[in-house]
Order: C-alpha cells, then sequence, then structure tokens
C-alpha cells in the first residue's frame, strides 16, 4: 500500500509539473512557445513596451524610407520552404533600426544605389516553422533560442540600381545555403567582391553586422535589448491604431 502511494505522489508531483508547462507553450490565439521563452505574443503587451520606451515602436519600412524596394520572399513561394509563410509582403523594423537602415539608404543615393529588403522582422511562428522544413543552425535560427529577425533587430537585403531596380551583382542569390554566400569567400569575380564590399561597410558604419553564413543578412548592434515577437503584420498594423 506504501508503495502505492509513493508511485501515485511521483505521479501527481510530474502532473504538476508537466501540466502547466503544455499549457504555457501556447496562449491566447493558438501561438506556439514550445521553448517557454519570453517571447510578446499579445497586441496588449505590445502596446505596453512601445507605452513604456517609444524605440520599441516597430516601423513599417515602406511607409519611412523613401525609395526602399520591398521583395519579401517569405510572402511567396520563392523560397528556400517553397511555402507562403507570410500573408502579407512586408518589413518592419524597430524604430531605432528603421532610423539607421534609412541613413543607410539616404547614403547609397549619392552613387544612384538603394536597397532591396528580402526581410526584416519575422514572426516568432515562421522560425519554427524555418526549422522544421531546413534543421540546420548554419542557416536558419535555432528556435529554442530565437532569431534576430524575431526581435525586429535584423534585416536581409541586397543592392539595386535606384533608375531601373536592377540588382547589383553579389556571391549568390537570397537564401543560398551555399559555401559562396559566406561573407568570407573569395573566390568570386572582382565586381561581386566590390559590392559587397561597399555593401558590408557601409553597414557596419550604420550599426549592422554580418554573420559569417549569410551575406545578405545583417543584425542591428543592441538586439539583445529588444524582445522576441510572435505578433503578426496584420497585429503590429492594428496596433497603430
Amino acid at each position: 500500500m506504501r508503495h502505492l502511494q509513493n508511485k501515485l505522489a511521483c505521479i501527481f508531483l510530474l502532473a504538476n509539473l508537466i501540466f502547466p508547462l503544455l499549457c504555457n507553450s501556447q496562449i491566447k490565439g493558438g501561438k506556439q512557445n514550445p521553448y517557454l521563452l519570453d517571447i510578446t505574443q499579445t497586441i496588449q503587451a505590445y502596446k505596453e513596451q512601445v507605452l513604456s520606451n517609444p524605440q520599441m515602436r516597430m516601423v513599417d519600412l515602406a511607409k519611412t524610407i523613401p525609395r526602399i524596394r520591398i521583395d519579401i520572399r517569405y510572402a511567396t513561394k520563392n523560397n528556400f520552404t517553397r511555402e507562403v509563410i507570410y500573408t502579407e509582403p512586408k518589413a518592419f523594423l524597430r524604430k531605432p533600426v528603421a532610423e539607421a537602415l534609412k541613413k543607410v539608404q539616404d547614403s547609397l543615393a549619392f552613387y544612384k544605389i538603394g536597397l532591396k529588403v528580402f526581410d526584416a522582422y519575422r514572426p516568432y511562428a515562421a522560425t519554427l516553422r524555418f526549422y522544421e522544413v531546413y534543421p540546420d543552425t548554419n542557416f536558419v535560427a535555432n528556435p529554442r533560442k530565437g532569431s534576430r529577425h524575431n526581435r525586429g533587430c535584423a534585416i536581409d537585403l541586397t543592392l539595386i540600381e535606384l533608375a531601373t531596380g536592377k540588382e547589383l551583382p553579389m556571391p549568390t542569390p537570397f537564401d543560398d545555403f551555399s559555401p559562396k554566400a559566406n561573407p568570407e569567400y573569395t573566390e568570386l569575380p572582382e565586381p561581386v567582391l566590390t559590392n559587397r564590399k561597399f555593401l558590408f561597410e557601409l553597414m557596419a558604419h550604420f550599426g549592422f553586422k554580418p554573420i559569417s553564413t549569410e551575406w545578405w543578412h545583417f543584425d542591428y548592434s543592441g538586439w539583445a535589448d529588444y524582445k522576441l515577437m510572435d505578433l503578426s503584420f496584420k497585429e503590429l498594423e492594428e496596433a497603430e491604431k
């Protein structure tokens, strides 16, 4: 009898430990948080953060940076997942990050060059899906930690001619997971090396750093000060009303 009581006690203890974790893996609206990260998942929580610190505001790049081109691949099937991940082709960044990117665009205008954005803020739900499709953390963010895109502090982009919209030659297309995408890869034509160097130096001047596997990806300095988020683009637009 005592053995049965101990067994039941253990089962009860495990249930009390596991059940809250299962409950916390989702919140209202069915949003996933399987690793129990600190994620902003409601409009109300986001609004409270912005009210406390206006620098947390998410900014629509198409509305705030003149002549920037938006080509959000994850709103189409033209991406490595071959799935439509986003419901809208939108590009958002935190206010200071967007302001820094505007300075990049303004500086490029002198050379009659501009920016084309492939991705900016990415809801955490997308990071979960990316990892399901391609579980290689050299190229896809680990959902156990979240992505800097989820914080609104990372940008995927390239350079274009302002007059034509034509992309300047770069090492690879966007989302090419080959060795050529590595920023240190040098077996490339001289114009490509020059374009990449120019992009890196200008982005660095305004606070953006590349990562080791993707020439198109840049993190903004101070990204750790911003929380992970899992708000849709529609929810961000709604929060602005």
